[in-house]
């Protein structure tokens, strides 16, 4: 089964954090470094936990029968959006540090996934399927003015702000590679989209 550790940035001191027949996994450092939020299945379904970076005083977030994934915190760790699956769908939503005030943010009929907070903590980037092979979009972090930035008939995948929030990095299958994807880069806006890499990576 899979269990979350923790290490030095060179690989040395690793340390094991959780000890669970069940699968714990996506671990997501809290801001302040001193939590770390996680998913496990520990409970029968895919739920949302946080610990202490020492593995103590472990709190279970979610608690429903739908599936919940992909935490990430806010930058100013007050907020973790996450994914919901509900049946075959699974859109974006937001709760409180703490679990409580979980509000639905994407309610679409196509998978959205892969939150992301902008630096500054108003926007969110994710992932969607509203085109059938997958976009970036990005959306105020209460859900609104949703928008698509690269609208490409290729997948769109993978989203990651820059530290000043004025780029966002995606991988792709479009141009040279349909089975292979490689590392873009454009502006916040959706705008200069550009290939960076050069080898291409297996989807």
């Amino acid at each position: 089964n899979k269990e979350i550790y923790i290490m030095n940035v060179d690989g040395s001191n690793v340390e094991r954090l959780t000890n669970n027949p069940a699968n714990d996994g996506h671990p997501a450092w809290s801001p302040d470094e001193k939590r770390i939020a996680f998913v496990s299945s520990r409970h029968g379904n895919l739920e949302i936990y946080v610990m202490n970076t020492n593995g103590s005083n472990l709190q279970r977030l979610t608690d429903n029968p739908a599936m919940d994934m992909e935490p990430v915190w806010s930058p100013d760790g007050e907020k973790i959006a996450f994914v919901r699956r509900l049946g075959d769908n699974e859109d974006i939503f937001l709760m409180d540090a703490d679990g409580s005030n979980v509000q639905r943010l994407t309610d679409d009929p196509a998978l959205d996934g892969r939150p992301m907070w902008s630096p500054d903590g108003k926007k969110i980037v994710f992932y969607s399927r509203r085109e059938v092979t997958g976009d970036i979009y990005v959306m105020d972090a209460d859900g609104k003015n949703q928008i698509n930035l690269t609208n490409h008939p290729d997948s769109d995948l993978y989203p990651a702000w820059s530290p000043n929030g004025e780029k966002i990095a995606f991988v792709s299958n479009r141009d040279r590679y349909s089975y292979y994807f490689l590392l873009y880069v454009m502006d916040a806006d959706g705008r200069n989209q550009i290939e960076i890499s050069e080898d291409p990576v297996p989807g």
